[in-house]
């Protein structure tokens, strides 16, 4: 650990100490609490919408966005309203906005390509049929924060993949508090093709969208992110519809060979300490000397930004520069991390790359910044958080798309295949299932 004292107020670890593992385990350990409070108004939130329906949705969106809407109609956003929004954007935030939306586009139409999209079949020697026929959803509902935390890559990044797909209907929910619209929200939700947008949101949102109303139609998935209400209300209509995932806070580990800009360094742990307090920033190097360039940059820089306080809270309690031995243990902490967003910020990074089994992304190389994939890289940015890339992926076509398994047996086929049928299902006292293999095979 570093003698040197810092103004900023962040964890300096070792791989080498004795209690480093028990220590990192505890700095990765995050539990959503549950609020009973917040619980018990979902409960209510959701049974109301699914009994009530539009009224209940409408009493809901009232109280809790400040509005005095008088229907439902009054809460949707036609499609010229989004093309209105779209050309009163200043000229160089649409053409960014249209660049990013294309570069979307274009990662996932390659990623539909490469999942097998038009599915598979094969015939066997007896002339049996099998193979996978894959199909978009019918419906998506998309889920975009409104109020003060507005989004609009996170319409592109929802909504691109499901058009991708092949989704024939996208209904984004957005809630609109005080009844102010955002124009790029708007501009971002014509660009991508948004079939239908309701300004709702919270539980109620997610209920109307599992349940449908008497004009929220109802939904196959629901995707994007939320606050609480919203992730504890997609928690209990999984099942009814399906989810993307739940997701925590943002997280960020960079992994450094000590030859980047310390100062690039430092920004990048910024990017993702500035979304809120419990977002987690971790740097892993070897060379001790350069975490404390790191920490000294992280001093000097962080009164330059607007949301320090909460940086400084996000260092303090879920933040950490880490000695580790070498860039291979580096590697290994990692796979343990399992991060949302790891960069590789090395000299050869590939192969360190390929050391890597669990990461939401990588960014490969010092000038592949995390911001980049936020915006306009093309691949998703809806990650798994929370150690869950250990097992889930980002969000991408394949999340809008179904698989059908295939199955046409020829009547030779039937001859062996039903013997071996009926032999297991005797086996398992499902006599109905054996005899209906059986009366297929030839006397």
């Amino acid at each position: 650990m570093s003698s040197q004292r810092y103004e900023t107020q962040l964890s300096r670890l070792d791989s080498s100490a004795p209690d480093f593992a028990p220590t990192l385990r505890q700095l990765l350990a995050f539990e959503a609490s549950e609020d009973a409070a917040i619980d018990a108004s979902v409960v209510e939130i959701l049974q109301a919408v699914r009994t009530r329906g539009d009224a209940a949705v409408l009493e809901f969106t009232n109280r809790f966005d400040r509005l005095t809407a008088q229907s439902m109609s009054a809460l949707q956003i036609d499609a010229q309203e989004l093309q209105v929004a779209l050309a009163s954007l200043p000229s160089e935030r649409r053409q960014a906005l249209e660049a990013a939306a294309a570069r979307v586009r274009a990662y996932h139409e390659v990623q539909k390509r490469e999942c097998g999209s038009a599915g598979f079949s094969y015939t066997e020697a007896d002339g049996t049929v099998l193979g996978q026929n894959v199909t978009p959803l019918d419906r998506v509902g998309i889920y975009v924060p409104g109020g003060k935390a507005a989004y609009p890559s996170s319409v592109l990044m929802n909504a691109i993949p499901a058009k991708v797909a092949g989704v024939q209907e996208i209904i984004m929910v957005v809630p609109t508090p005080d009844g102010v619209r955002n124009p790029l929200v708007l501009a971002a939700a014509a660009i991508a093709g948004v079939d239908k947008v309701i300004t709702i949101g919270g539980a109620q949102a997610v209920a109307a969208l599992a349940y449908g109303t008497e004009s929220v139609p109802q939904v196959d998935k629901i995707v994007g992110p939320g606050n609480a209400y919203v992730a504890n209300a997609k928690r209990r209509v999984f099942g009814t519809v399906g989810i993307d995932m739940i997701a925590g806070p943002s997280e960020i580990l960079v992994l450094c060979d000590g030859t980047t800009d310390p100062d690039w360094v430092a920004m990048d742990l910024f990017s993702q300490a500035e979304h809120d307090e419990l977002a987690q920033s971790i740097l892993l190097c070897p060379d001790a000397d350069y975490l404390d360039r790191v920490h000294a940059s992280i001093d000097r820089l962080i009164a330059t930004m607007p949301r320090a306080d909460i940086i400084r809270t996000s260092l303090r309690d879920r933040g950490a520069l880490i000695k580790v031995r070498d860039m291979q243990e580096a590697c290994a902490i990692a796979n343990e991390i399992a991060a949302e967003h790891l960069e590789i910020s090395a000299v050869e990074p590939r192969q360190w790359a390929e050391q890597i089994r669990h990461a939401g992304a990588m960014f490969l190389g010092r000038f592949s910044s995390e911001s980049l994939g936020d915006y306009c890289a093309g691949p998703n940015h809806v990650l798994p958080t929370s150690r869950t890339a250990r097992f889930s992926s980002p969000l991408g076509v394949y999340d809008f798309q179904k698989r059908s398994s295939m199955i046409e047996v020829s009547e030779t086929g039937a001859q062996s295949l039903g013997k071996i049928a009926a032999e297991l299902a005797y086996g398992e006292g499902l006599p109905a299932h054996a005899r209906s293999a059986e009366l297929r095979l030839k006397s």
